[in-house]
């Protein structure tokens, strides 16, 4: 799809000569996610500053007949920001400002390219933050944030980003803005804004974006219980939930993770374990250290052969920038990675991931864990060099028996990362026809000519299916 000068004139009287980007060069930083084996390039990719500016492409952009692609900060892990028909790409980079605080009633108002750990860090000084944490927290936007309903470490207590949104400013396919929701815990009428947390940007395009703020808790526990096999870890987890006791944040990386965050960060992390687990509990310090024994009793009762506290602050830090810089650290294993994101049951931990295991085993291919063990949701990290069109196919293969066995277990296909492209094709299996069929009804009544964020979610679209079959062959991309 070519873009002609007169086109690129009036995207340029838009968004500014400065915000128009159509150097192959340059389009080739917006050709995926952090889904990186399927890649697409776009036509032109604008980056705006004001809502009024998107609602212009948008009109233009349906006037020309061009599919419209919102990107955050590319973070996403399932080809959600995938311009899959080229077209125009909406990059939200330069819409990055906090509109306001309300201190007095814990609400704060972001543009839709606020990266999250931003408003966190504008409201530290009032004692408050925005709960949900992603792992990318870092980088990504909360625009983003909201069109996957992301999640974190900290979720497992405090909510995943539904729970924490009151109101949006959106732009609809066919251009209008519209608000919804607004600054109440419990606005009158459809849950709108429940609604388009998690839709992927299918429906509307979010450009700004009302967050409650949570008080920071009055105290904090920070432990590392260190196990030699996944199997009592897990177990662990289970019966800490099953004692009663909702930790803050119950994550478990596994021993080739362990290796990987050791080696590129010297945190101290032993060897020779099998698996960790960081259990951060929160709120009033007259019942911490309470909890705190009783999950100490927990560890030991499952043969933890040592666990450690954080005294101090940073101490704390360190542990929590390891497990965020876990699967980065990766990088020193492999090229590339995927990064699967099933649900299941708590209870059945220790037998997915041994069969989990056996998957990769199956498909020769380095297996790493590094997940938010406390509410099920996997991510199961498969290494591989993306180069290579035969190891991207057993990627591929080995991805998908994985989240099957995650939908024979009772869990789901995605807890945070969305289904994207990655997924799609797995739809039927956790959803009836009738099921998809009502959801189709419902992105028909805001998006009915699939013009926003095309192809996306349904198992039934056409490049679904051509990129599977392609990925499948060996081919990188299509």
């Amino acid at each position: 799809m070519n873009l002609s000068e007169s086109l690129r004139q009036e995207l340029e009287q838009i968004a500014g000569a400065d915000g128009v980007i159509t150097d192959p060069v340059q389009l080739l930083a917006y050709d995926c996610d952090a889904y990186t084996i399927e890649k697409a390039l776009p036509t032109v990719v604008v980056l705006p500053q004001t809502t009024e500016q998107v609602a212009a492409l948008v009109k233009l952009a349906n006037r020309e007949g061009l599919p419209i692609t919102p990107r955050g900060a590319g973070t996403g892990l399932s080809g959600g920001a995938l311009a899959v028909n080229g077209g125009l790409v909406i990059g939200f980079s330069r819409m990055h400002r906090i509109l306001w605080v309300d201190v007095r009633n814990r609400r704060l108002r972001a543009q839709a390219g606020a990266v999250n750990y931003q408003l966190s860090k504008a409201v530290q000084s009032e004692n408050l933050h925005f709960a949900p944490d992603p792992s990318s927290q870092g980088a990504c936007t909360i625009g983003g944030n909201v069109a996957e309903n992301s999640g974190g470490p900290h979720t497992l207590k405090y909510g995943v980003t539904v729970n924490h949104i009151t109101g949006l400013q959106v732009v609809l396919p066919d251009g209008e803005v519209v608000e919804l929701g607004g600054v109440e815990d419990e606005p009158f009428g459809y849950d709108l804004v429940g609604l388009l947390t998690g839709s992927e940007g299918t429906l509307a395009i979010v450009t700004e974006v009302t967050a409650r703020l949570t008080p920071n808790p009055q105290g904090v526990r920070t432990l590392l219980a260190v196990f030699n096999t996944l199997e009592d870890a897990s177990q662990t987890v289970s019966d800490i939930i099953a004692g009663g006791i909702v930790p803050a944040a119950l994550e478990l990386m596994d021993a080739l993770t362990l290796q990987a965050v050791e080696a590129a960060f010297g945190y101290g992390f032993p060897l020779d374990a099998e698996a960790v687990l960081l259990i951060e509990l929160d709120g009033l310090e007259a019942e911490l250290d309470g909890e705190q024994a009783a999950v100490i009793e927990i560890c030991q009762r499952n043969c933890a052969r040592e666990v450690r506290r954080a005294t101090t602050p940073q101490e704390r830090a360190r542990l929590w920038a390891a497990r965020k810089k876990a699967i980065g650290a990766l990088g020193r294993l492999a090229p590339s990675c995927v990064t699967q994101d099933g649900v299941i049951p708590r209870s059945k931990l220790p037998q997915v991931l041994r069969e989990a295991a056996l998957i990769a085993t199956k498909y020769q291919l380095q297996l790493a864990n590094v997940f938010h063990a406390g509410d099920g949701n996997l991510h199961p990290v498969l290494l591989l060099d993306d180069s290579d069109p035969e190891q991207v196919a057993r990627v591929v293969e080995a991805g998908d028996e994985i989240l099957a066995l995650c939908l024979r277990e009772g869990g789901s296909l995605t807890g945070e990362h969305g289904i994207g492209v990655e997924k799609c094709a797995m739809m039927h299996q956790m959803f009836t026809a009738h099921d998809l069929d009502t959801m189709k009804r419902v992105k028909a009544v805001f998006n009915p000519h699939d013009r926003l964020n095309p192809e996306k979610l349904f198992p039934d679209t056409r490049y679904c299916y051509e990129s599977k079959r392609a990925l499948r062959r060996g081919a990188v991309g299509v």
